[in-house]
Parts: structure tokens; C-alpha cells; sequence
């Protein structure tokens, strides 16, 4: 897995296609499909850039009952995608009906499962309005390393999370349990609707696995140099 994947937060194929033109191929970044890509095209998407032959980390964060994310793990594990991404606070049975899901699909298309990362706080989320509107009585940083350690006692094999938490849940879980990070900016860029921000460096030195960037890069007027200096300052924070 490569430490920077670049979030493909685009409207249509077509748009996708142009932005991924401007990398060589023998430079070519592992890429994040969320939401808005993969219900503007569905699966079409993924079979297009695995022809390309990039890593995929597909992120729809599913939060269900239990027997549907298993049935939809299912599908989605057959897709021959790197990471796949649901809820933590789905609970400890829908975390194992997702494993069980993806292991099914993946057995059955004869690829490799992909890794199992449960979201716990959204970077979009502060502490208060987490104790506000979700009732939650615990500080942040509590509530993150309880739901990584649910995520790990159920088969998930990571968490995406605030890299500002990363540190509390590798001391909470196993040394190979992933730490994912959004809310990754240049220092020089606005945190647009992000409250735990931190830079590419910050990440690497707090212990982060992996960082999702999306803006800094997709709207950059260079987009192989800014993915580049993310990279380097990456690379620099180790």
C-alpha cells in the first residue's frame, strides 16, 4: 500500500479519467472512490482503474443491520478493491457480518480480501458536537480508542481516523492494526469543512499508516507536483 492515496472526490468517469492523464504511468497513485464517484457510475469505476493498475481504496462506510452488510460485503469483496470502509459504531455483530461478507466475496472471485477499516469519529466531527449530538459522555480521544478496539475484536484490520488520535489507538491495539487518515492539508491550505486537521508530516510523525488526500491535490493547478510535495513531506515526518 502506498502512504498517500489520492481521494478521486470527482462527479463522473470522464473527469477521473482527464485528472489521472496528468500522472506518467509509471507514477501512477493508489486512489480513494467515495460516495459521489461510485453512485455517479457504480462498479464501472472500479474494473476502469483496476485496468489502469491502481490500488483501490473504495470508501462507502456502510452502517446497517448486520445480515445487509454482510450481503453487501459480499458484493463488494468480489469488486478486487485494496480497502473497503464501514461505521465502527455499527457495533461489534455488524463489524464481524461485514468481515464474514467480505472474506465470502472475495473466496468466491478468487482475489485477495480487501482490508476491513471502520470509521470512528469523522474528521468533521468536534468533540462537542460529539458529546451534543451524539450523546456521547466520553472526551474524543476516549471514544475513538474504544470504538478501534471494538473494530479489532470483531475482524477489522484498521481504523480511519483523526491522524491527532493516532497515537492512543497503536497503544490500544495490536502493531499491525492500520491507522487511516483524512484530514490531511498542506499548511498553506484552508481546512474547508475539516476540524482535526493536520499536514502530511504531522501524520507520519503521530504514526499514521496511510493519508486520504483529496483537495490539496484534486484542485492543486499541478496536480503530480502537489501530490509529490505531499509525498515528500510524508516521507520527511518519518
Amino acid at each position: 500500500m502506498r502512504p498517500v492515496i489520492v481521494a478521486l472526490d470527482f462527479e463522473n468517469q470522464q473527469v477521473v479519467t482527464d485528472f489521472l492523464a496528468q500522472f506518467p504511468a509509471t507514477d501512477q497513485p493508489m486512489v480513494k472512490v467515495g460516495m459521489e464517484l461510485f453512485y455517479a457510475t457504480g462498479p464501472s469505476i472500479l474494473r476502469t482503474l483496476r485496468q489502469r493498475g491502481l490500488q483501490i481504496f473504495l470508501d462507502l462506510k456502510l452502517y446497517d443491520i448486520p445480515h445487509t452488510v454482510e450481503r453487501a460485503m459480499r458484493q463488494l469483496g468480489r469488486q478486487g478493491v485494496a480497502m473497503v470502509t464501514i461505521h465502527a459504531a455499527g457495533g461489534a455483530a455488524m463489524i464481524a457480518a461485514a468481515r464474514r461478507g467480505l472474506n465470502q466475496g472475495s473466496q468466491e472471485a478468487g482475489v485477495a480480501p480487501a482490508k476491513l477499516l471502520a470509521i470512528t469519529q469523522l474528521t468533521s466531527t468536534t468533540e462537542a458536537q460529539m458529546q451534543a449530538e451524539q450523546l456521547v459522555a466520553a472526551d474524543l480521544p476516549t471514544s475513538v480508542r474504544h470504538l478501534a478496539q471494538l473494530a479489532q475484536a470483531n475482524g477489522a484490520d484498521g481504523v480511519i481516523a483523526s491522524a491527532l488520535e493516532d497515537p492512543v489507538i497503536h497503544a490500544a491495539t495490536a502493531p499491525d492494526f492500520l491507522c487511516i487518515n483524512p484530514g490531511i492539508r498542506l499548511a498553506t491550505d484552508a481546512a474547508d469543512d475539516q476540524q482535526r486537521v493536520v499536514t502530511p508530516a504531522q501524520a507520519a510523525r503521530l504514526g499514521s499508516d496511510g493519508i486520504v488526500v483529496g483537495r490539496s491535490i484534486t484542485q492543486a493547478a499541478d496536480a503530480v507536483a502537489a501530490y509529490h510535495q505531499v509525498l515528500a513531506e510524508w516521507e520527511a515526518g518519518k
